[in-house]
């Protein structure tokens, strides 16, 4: 066993720990090399090396008690809250956010963990929000295929489709079990898929030691005025968790409470009428105007569709691990989440007599208006799910090791109830019910590490392994008589189909010279569509199956300057396939069937970072130069070129991202006690071809900002008190391919913003804890198409035993 010690290690379980531990981890085995192999390393270099791969040692990979090589850390701290290696062979830019460093933010859902993280950002437009969605680089807020998401090894990316209705199943982790989040920036590792492309959330969460009994009490609040609306509203969110270690086994119970009602989240608007008033048209008052985001003048009638949405969310946690031998662990997860929403909508128009106007021809300031019955209809729905988790794998700290994960997600029960028209009563609508959907994974992978006392040239790490995933779609919608709760009666439409893909994979990580390191590696995928259906009343469309098979090969050259600074060239293509929602669920109007599209090709990537890591000032600088050259980007778009128009997904000929980031972490900045991470980013995103809307040429793509740059500030006044402050920036982006959105700072539109967060943490004892927190402190207005909350109100409390 080779024994180190961490030199500039910026903080025990803090964010630069995992990059500071897979840093010294890849100097002691650099100072290894060079120490037993320096005069002849020549000789060593094979003629042909095969191509296997490094397994990740993620968080998920490495249990708190695996045997490891001795790591000397001036912290005390127990051992289920010590920082989790990173897997110092990765061959890309990894960020890390740990359990010490997030807990003095304000942290509802497990998404507001990764709020800080260079260059990337969360749509999330309220606490509880189903749609939240992670944009980084060149992938924006609406493309969740391009971004994976895992729980200790078990997949909750939501590929089912690309599009903001298809995030993360966030849900199935509670922030209160969470120890460490790795962020993968782009497609680099053979280890992981093409919907890599953006990046790759490593999320692991802790097991106890001992017996542990934890409960925690949130409160929020914010005042939101716009429009018609002015008001505040409030939520809450309760958990409690259990825990113990006996023996052999260990195990971890939590269950979660959330309910919140959300700011107004769309209006119905309709463009300002030069048309006078028509007899018979009804005299109504209280209609809003504003400018769009195209500076087109525009009439705001009231709260529409998604509107006011309050929803509750209860979530179920078992985790358990068996220790069968020193060696080999297993591991069951079973997760529960139960949401149910109530979206209200309002109308802001009201006649002569004071009663409110829904829909109808109206007349407003003079001019005729004629409202669609649907434009202030409510909506409300319910959703069961379920995620099933096995694992097996070894824990040798070096040579051979092998892991078997296998995971299923069931939505079980899923309604969604929306009527036809608006205003109160329980009149006629339509139900969606996508029961039986979702999706199954099984991860075999076998890993070779060499030990760091016996590391040299030509040594290898190896990884190799077997990928399998299955996402299947089944939605069908019936008409009723009362939308709120009435029966079924005639049907509507259907969509259902499925997806499959099973991928090999090979990676190895070879020192080849005492300061140079290659990894390189290949995978191999091979999809399947099948199963396509559309259907009407009487009506049934079945699409034929598709395929594709392609080879993504990666690499990635690094350079240890010295024992503080690493430059790394890395190098991967890689191959985003369509889902189901993208080929097969159209939209039926009347009687015509409006597929997406069946014959949709795959996104194919060439992906290219040049980055440099650099330990000094008590913490650790990254500077990183990106580009995305992506054929065939998926979007859904207008095809200009036919007549009429067709707007459906469609494959973009080529997209170029590229910029770079900066980012900084360390603690103890300038005074002792400070801590403090910092980033800046600028992506310049472009549309170079594209066939079907030749308008969109040479302009920026959608929702993909110029600058980012985000900075959070933590002073522990000492062990018990801390107060953070934070801000995060984000730059102009445009709502539309061609760049029409002029006007973006307004409701429809995509804000340039600047929101600052606080949050002041006091342990009163060694078992408690307080916290008091502001988000969005000057009450910014911004927005993502919908509004962004405004200033929100954090008070909370602790309780562990």
């Amino acid at each position: 066993m080779f024994n180190f010690a961490l030199r500039r290690l910026p903080g025990h379980g803090r964010r630069g720990a995992g990059r500071a531990v897979r840093r010294a981890t890849d100097r002691a085995m650099n100072r290894a090399t060079k120490a037993r192999h320096t005069a002849r390393w020549p000789a060593l270099i094979p003629a042909l090396v095969p191509i296997f791969a490094a397994a990740p040692a993620r968080a998920d990979d490495t249990p708190p008690d695996a045997t490891l090589p001795t790591v000397s850390v001036n912290a005390s701290a127990t051992a289920s809250a010590a920082p989790r290696a990173v897997d110092p062979n990765l061959p890309a830019s990894v960020e890390t956010v740990t359990r010490e460093q997030f807990s003095n933010w304000n942290v509802v859902n497990t998404e507001d963990v990764l709020k800080y993280m260079p260059n990337l950002a969360v749509r999330k437009r309220f606490i509880g929000d189903l749609n939240s969605i992670i944009a980084v680089r060149g992938t924006s807020n609406t493309q969740s295929a391009r971004g994976l998401v895992y729980a200790d090894g078990l997949l909750l990316s939501n590929l089912l489709g690309n599009s903001y209705s298809f995030p993360p199943r966030w849900s199935m982790v509670s922030p209160d079990e969470i120890q460490q989040v790795d962020v993968i920036y782009g497609p680099f590792s053979a280890l992981y898929p093409g919907n890599s492309l953006g990046a790759t959330v490593l999320i692991s969460t802790r097991m106890p030691k001992q017996f542990e009994a934890n409960a925690d009490v949130k409160a929020f609040t914010q005042h939101f005025s716009l429009f018609g609306v002015n008001r505040n509203f409030n939520g809450s969110e309760a958990s409690a968790s259990i825990g113990d270690r006996i023996g052999k086994f260990s195990y971890r119970l939590g269950v979660n409470h959330l309910e919140n009602t959300s700011q107004p989240l769309q209006f119905a608007t309709l463009a300002q009428s030069g048309t006078p008033a028509k007899p018979g048209d009804t005299p109504v008052s209280g209609a809003y105007t504003y400018n769009n985001q195209t500076n087109t003048p525009t009439t705001v009638l009231g709260v529409n569709g998604e509107g006011i949405e309050h929803t509750v969310q209860d979530q179920f946690k078992l985790k358990m691990q068996y220790d069968f031998t020193p060696t080999l662990q297993g591991a069951f997860t079973l997760g529960y989440w139960h949401q149910t929403y109530n979206s209200e909508t309002s109308t802001f128009l009201r006649d002569a007599d004071g009663n409110p106007v829904y829909s109808g021809n109206v007349s407003i300031g003079g001019y005729h208006y004629t409202i669609p019955a649907a434009a202030m209809a409510p909506s409300l729905g319910h959703s069961e799910n379920w995620l099933y988790g096995l694992s097996l794998k070894t824990r040798n700290a070096s040579g051979w090791n092998g892991e078997a994960i296998a995971s299923y997600y069931d939505i079980g029960n899923s309604v969604a109830r929306t009527a036809n028209a608006g205003g109160p009563g329980n009149g006629p609508g339509t139900v969606l019910f996508g029961d039986g959907t979702g999706w199954k994974t099984l991860d075999l992978r076998a890993t070779y590490t060499p030990a760091i006392s016996q590391a040299g040239l030509g040594n290898h790490a190896l990884s190799f392994g077997y990928h399998y995933d299955n996402y299947f779609l089944d939605n069908e919608s019936y008409n009723t008589l009362n939308w709120r709760d009435g029966a079924a009666t005639s049907f509507a439409n259907a969509f259902s189909g499925k997806t499959q893909t099973q991928a090999l994979y090979a990676q190895d990580a070879w020192r080849f010279l005492p300061r140079w390191k290659l990894v390189y590696g290949v995978r191999y995928e091979d999809w399947q569509a099948y199963g396509g259906t559309q259907s009407l009343p009487g009506t049934t469309l079945r699409y034929g199956d598709a395929s594709q098979q392609h080879f993504s090969p990666k690499a990635s050259l690094s350079f240890d300057v010295n024992d503080d600074l690493t430059l790394r060239a890395s190098i991967g293509r890689a191959y985003r396939f369509p889902t189901v929602s993208e080929l097969f669920q159209g939209q039926i109007n009347g009687f015509a069937i409006v597929n997406n599209n069946p014959n949709l090709q795959p996104e194919d990537a060439l992906s290219k970072e040049l980055s440099a890591e650099w330990a000094h000032w008590n913490g650790v600088f990254r500077f990183s130069l990106f580009q995305d050259d992506v054929k065939n980007t998926i979007f859904s778009q207008t095809d200009t070129t036919v007549i009429p128009n067709v707007t459906n997904f469609q494959n973009i000929g080529k997209v170029r991202s590229r910029g770079f980031e900066t980012s900084y972490s360390g603690e103890n900045v300038f005074v002792h006690g400070l801590d403090l991470i910092a980033s800046v980013a600028y992506t310049q995103s472009k549309i170079l071809e594209n066939a079907q809307n030749p308008a969109s040429v040479g302009k920026y793509f959608y929702r993909i900002p110029l600058w980012r740059a985000n900075l959070a500030a933590t002073y522990h006044f000492d062990a018990r008190a801390a107060l953070t402050l934070a801000a995060r920036y984000s730059g102009r982006q445009y709502n539309t391919l061609t760049n029409t959105d002029t006007n973006p700072n307004v409701f429809g539109g995509t804000s340039t913003y600047t929101v600052v967060d606080t949050k002041f943490t006091f342990k009163p004892t060694k078992l408690s804890e307080i916290g008091v927190g502001i988000d969005n402190l000057f009450d910014a207005r911004y927005f993502v198409y919908h509004p962004y909350p405004g200033r929100t109100f954090y008070m909370e409390a602790k309780l562990r035993i």
